[in-house]
């Protein structure tokens, strides 16, 4: 396969390691934990592997010791995450420092090769052609969600079959979750099979103290950020469209936070700040069109509104109709698959309260429908689909169309839409996501090595210099809280929103209104693999801000 220039040299880059993972290791333990909430009930769920405490390696003093030969599987699950094939190279790394006859085994596309025992060897070969690239090529992703005891079983059987000790998940909060219902089960049957989980996903919504960023993050958001100030160089050269951008962030704003303290957007809406003050959409459409016609008196008649992917479902009422919607369509699936599209609206209204069934009847047909899709495989509601940002344009326009019949408005509206989401997925990991993905790789073999089962792959103090990140790992049990799913209360990671009392937050709202009524965005270009430090390793303004650092 012909490679470009910048694949070519991109290749040869070398991973950064902390310091406490450049030779031997031991473990420190810290106390024992308990999950986030629902204690009781998580606990009597995963009797075997809650409670366990947080671990941290630190370098080893004692002679190096030649370990014993093993084998390890992983799997790449849910969507993908810039830095996955370095994970992958950096667990073969760390199983090779300590034992060159280890073997790695992919299962292909996620855990339906786990299940179906289809896989492959991964060889020093294969694993240099994939070395900082972005993509899950390497063996594909899937979505099956690991939940039956038949098919942990049917795991078992090539796990034995090709001799291997450990499984490593490499996903998000519900593959994550998988990982450690699969630790628990295969500990109560007495499998001696170890399960470790690394925290993936651009939606940022898997952190803690001890998981301090998912990995890709970073990559995403700088990717988002590149195209968002390309869009606003070009709305501020024709000065005559209002470019509404959705990006995604299903459960948490954590992007559209980042991407609006990376570019100074006119409008960024976060969904966890319109939850916590009960807005509606009319609240929405209204300040929107509030700085529309303030930029409209000074003779800007455009700008730019960054909409979170999940917004619709943290408008309370909204929230309270999809939550309901979700039990009816579980509840009459087979009826309703039975029918046409637009009879389903029908139908479904009938099965609804009356309050929610007014607010559905009174959605535009296509965002009703949208609402209505098929579920994905964790029963969420698939918000990519719901084309947000033209209901709030077309909502806007409409209140503007008012506003000027009034004499409250005098200016041009156009609108143009964009959703950026597969753009960031698969990209050459940012220097920082390259370094974090490999060192959470190499953590995980260390951990795998110390004999644990059911934890997290953990590396912090992210902010500081490589060679200080701290590495180690936290009991999954440690996430979880019971959600309700598909109609039932189940034991999830607890994912983590945008803290409207956090810094990166405080930043944003402090400056809200001057970048509103002003035109003062940024561009913050590609990413940048070589040159200063400062330019190529910088980490999220997010983290910056999240542990005290400046950032201008």
């Amino acid at each position: 396969m012909k490679k470009s220039a910048l694949q070519r040299v991109r290749a040869s880059y070398q991973p950064k390691l902390p310091k406490a993972l450049q030779g031997p290791v031991k473990v420190k333990y810290g106390d024992a934990t308990e999950s986030v909430a629902n204690q009781a009930e998580i606990k009597e769920l995963f009797p075997h592997t809650y409670g366990m405490p947080v671990v941290e390696f630190v370098p080893d003093e004692a002679p190096e010791r030649v370990e014993e030969p093993f084998n390890v599987g992983i799997i790449l699950s849910g969507g993908q995450a810039p830095g996955g094939h370095n994970v992958v190279s950096g667990i073969f790394d760390g199983l090779k420092s300590l034992n060159k006859e280890n073997r790695l085994y992919g299962f292909l596309m996620g855990p339906s090769g786990f299940i179906n025992h289809q896989y492959m060897e991964l060889t020093a070969g294969v694993i240099k052609e994939y070395r900082n690239t972005g993509g899950f090529d390497i063996i594909g992703s899937g979505r099956t969600k690991l939940e039956k005891p038949e098919q942990f079983d049917a795991g078992l059987k090539i796990l034995k079959e090709l001799d291997i000790k450990a499984l490593v998940i490499i996903g998000g909060d519900d593959s994550n979750t998988n990982a450690a219902v699969l630790a628990e089960y295969y500990k109560n049957i007495g499998a001696e099979i170890q399960v470790i989980g690394v925290p993936k996903t651009i939606d940022g919504d898997l952190k803690n103290e001890w998981i301090e960023t998912s990995f890709g993050f970073d990559t995403a958001c700088k990717v988002y950020s590149e195209v968002i100030g390309n869009i606003q160089r070009d709305c501020n050269s024709a000065k005559k469209y209002y470019h509404f951008i959705k990006l995604m962030g299903r459960s948490a704003s954590h992007i559209a936070l980042e991407c609006a303290l990376e570019t100074q957007p006119n409008i960024c809406i976060i969904s966890e700040e319109v939850q916590a003050k009960r807005m509606t959409l009319d609240n929405i459409v209204s300040y929107i069109c509030y700085v529309i016609s303030e930029r409209a008196k000074l003779g800007w008649n455009f700008g730019t509104v960054l909409v979170p992917e999940g917004l619709i479902e943290f408008i309370p009422s909204v929230k309270s109709l999809i939550s309901e919607l979700n039990d009816v369509i579980e509840e009459h699936a087979e009826e309703i698959s039975e029918v046409e599209e637009l009879d389903k609206l029908n139908l479904i209204y009938g099965y609804l309260s009356p309050k929610n069934a007014d607010l559905y009847k009174s959605l535009p047909k296509n965002i009703a429908l949208q609402l209505s899709l098929d579920r994905d495989s964790h029963g969420n509601v698939q918000v990519s689909l719901i084309e947000t940002e033209s209901l709030l344009s077309t909502m806007v326009e409409k209140r503007l169309e008012e506003m000027a019949e009034a004499g409250e408005y005098v200016g041009t509206f156009k609108a143009q839409h964009h959703f950026f989401g597969y753009e960031g997925r698969c990209a050459d990991p940012t220097n920082f996501d390259a370094d974090y993905t490999y060192a959470l790789g190499y953590n995980a073999a260390m951990l795998i090595n110390s004999g644990l089962t059911g934890y997290m792959s953990s590396v912090r103090n992210l902010t500081d210099h490589t060679e200080n990140w701290i590495p180690g790992g936290i009991p999954i049990t440690m996430m979880m809280n019971m959600e309700r799913r598909k109609g039932e209360m189940k034991p999830v990671i607890q994912k983590a929103l945008v803290d409207l009392h956090g810094r990166p937050y405080l930043k944003f709202a402090s400056m809200r209104e001057t970048i509103a009524l002003n035109t003062l965005y940024q561009y913050p270009g590609p990413i940048q693999y070589f040159g200063p430090a400062e330019v190529c390793d910088r980490p999220s303004m997010t983290l910056l801000l999240e542990h005290d650092k400046e950032i201008y």
